[in-house]
């Protein structure tokens, strides 16, 4: 009987630290995804300009298809470089960063300069084959979404108190398929906004309520052009702020200073909202920074690395 209700005692401290674990698990998750945010945030708004322009059929799975490459993005590719890099090679891992906010600069500068000045053949590639053009689409969200993908989980790992290897890879884990299913379920809501009002414009019995209806089916085309336009700014803002604060932690932070005490300025002129100022100031020069690096890469990528990698893959058609 000692024997029995010794062994009960066991599996009861047992379960106390297991569960004491769970607890640590599930409020380390939470803190580090709160300090992803922003991030998340400039995701959830990158991603609807991908399925623009698609039959209303293609939208979910096309967003489904993105949401898959985003969890093998977070849980098979990043969190365990980010895991092995932080154990073992903490110094690669601004610079890496700093390379995602790179492409983020060149995509989002690439796709203003496009608005600016259409591309020829843009008409051609709208009527060929749409199979191919979802596609690149896809291919062209994931690849997006990785550089994103690494940012939040390098966030969200820096937020995560040190603890055992398993805490940090099970918190991160968490933080990574709780961000998607956030990002990605808010995606698929917004694109078919449309076809739910379009379903209370025709099937509901309350007048107001039809009315409802219709105006959202009015207004979505708007809100989707502007929240591709929201979108393209936030990689540029994000790709701005990422290069200006890696430079800061390896030590050039002359541009971060200058930007800093450019909106403390300009948040000492209107003390009533001094916070708020001070964000959008230093967002916006964030984002002029992310431009100008952007189209200093476009040449750049256009005329030597895609040629040069389009050459070293046999991919000759890749090449811009």
């Amino acid at each position: 009987m000692s024997g029995l209700l010794a062994l009960l005692d066991d599996v009861a401290a047992i379960a106390k630290v297991a569960a004491a674990s769970l607890d640590d698990v599930i409020g380390q998750a939470a803190k580090a995804g709160a300090k992803a945010a922003g991030v998340v945030i400039d995701d959830a708004a990158v991603t609807p300009r991908y399925v623009v322009g698609f039959a209303p059929a293609r939208e979910l799975p096309i967003i489904w298809r993105i949401a898959k490459g985003s969890l093998k993005n977070k849980l098979v590719i990043l969190l365990p470089v980010a895991l092995a890099l932080t154990n073992f090679l903490p110094q690669a891992i601004q610079p890496l960063l700093m390379l995602g906010g790179a492409y983020l600069c060149f995509e989002g500068a690439e796709k203003l300069w496009h608005m600016l000045v259409p591309p020829a053949q843009a008409a051609v590639e709208s009527e060929g084959d749409p199979l191919r053009l979802e596609e690149q689409k896809v291919a062209g969200a994931i690849k997006t979404d990785f550089i994103l993908s690494a940012e939040i989980m390098t966030i969200a790992l820096a937020a995560i108190p040190e603890s055992g290897f398993v805490t940090e890879a099970i918190s991160l884990a968490i933080v990574g398929a709780g961000i998607t299913l956030l990002v990605y379920g808010g995606v698929a809501l917004i694109v078919k906004m449309d076809d739910i009002g379009l379903h209370l414009a025709s099937e509901s019995r309350i007048g107001s309520v039809r009315a409802f209806g219709r105006g959202l089916v009015r207004a979505m085309p708007v809100f989707m052009s502007g929240l591709s336009v929201v979108g393209t700014a936030a990689m540029l803002w994000v790709g701005g702020s990422i290069i200006i604060h890696g430079a800061e932690e390896l030590g050039f932070g002359g541009l971060g200073h200058a930007i800093e005490a450019i909106a403390v300025s300009a948040a000492a002129a209107v003390p009533q909202a001094a916070a708020a100022v001070k964000w959008i100031v230093t967002a916006a020069l964030d984002g002029v920074f992310g431009v100008l690096l952007g189209l200093a890469l476009i040449p750049v990528a256009t005329k030597i690395i895609m040629p040069l990698w389009a050459t070293a893959t046999g991919k000759r058609g890749a090449a811009h």
